[in-house]
């Protein structure tokens, strides 16, 4: 082979060398990009559902003054859920936030009147959708995270990744162990 030929081979490698580790810091640029919008969703879902809690507490509060211990709970895991900065801080101010509105729905159980009010009736409707908006956002978030978390460590990646060294590992928005303990029970029946 005459020396221009091997010249013209070393260059079309680099070339396609290149190329390639464009491609594929491209790809973690979109994925990141990708897990950001997701995490964005959540934000935004998490925030609406904190606006309608203070009408959900005021509307429970006409009816049931005396639950002043489960309004203070609900009002802390709002500002909990507010101020969550990160995956994990967000998932622990979900789960208290989950907890302070079962007991605002039962609360709600033991007063007919408010189960009839139709604005409370509108509110329970606004805040089951939220739940499910806020569900499916972290499904999108989760998905998005695994795809960013397997690509930076395959290679090549993962080499790629290391010489530029600036996409992270995603951590996952998942339930609280103590949730999952009672997921993972079975549960009982009784006839």
């Amino acid at each position: 082979m005459e020396p221009i030929g091997i010249i013209l081979v070393i260059v079309a490698i680099i070339i396609a060398i290149i190329v390639a580790i464009i491609g594929v810091y491209n790809s973690l640029v979109t994925l990141n990009e990708r897990v950001n919008e997701a995490w964005s969703d959540i934000t935004v879902q998490l925030k609406y559902r904190a606006d309608l809690i203070p009408n959900v507490v005021e509307t429970v509060k006409g009816y049931a003054k005396h639950e002043k211990e489960t309004f203070e709970m609900v009002t802390e895991a709002r500002s909990a859920v507010m101020g969550a900065k990160t995956v994990k801080q967000a998932a622990e101010a979900e789960n208290a936030m989950q907890g302070a509105l079962g007991k605002i729905f039962a609360i709600a159980e033991a007063y007919p009147e408010l189960k009839a009010n139709t604005n409370f009736q509108t509110l329970q409707t606004q805040l089951q959708d939220v739940e499910d908006k806020i569900q499916a956002a972290r499904r999108f978030y989760n998905s998005g995270a695994k795809e960013l978390n397997t690509k930076i460590k395959t290679f090549p990646a993962s080499v790629i990744n290391n010489m530029f060294g600036h996409f992270k590992k995603r951590d996952y928005f998942e339930v609280a162990d103590t949730e999952k303990a009672k997921i993972e029970k079975a549960p009982e029946v009784k006839f």
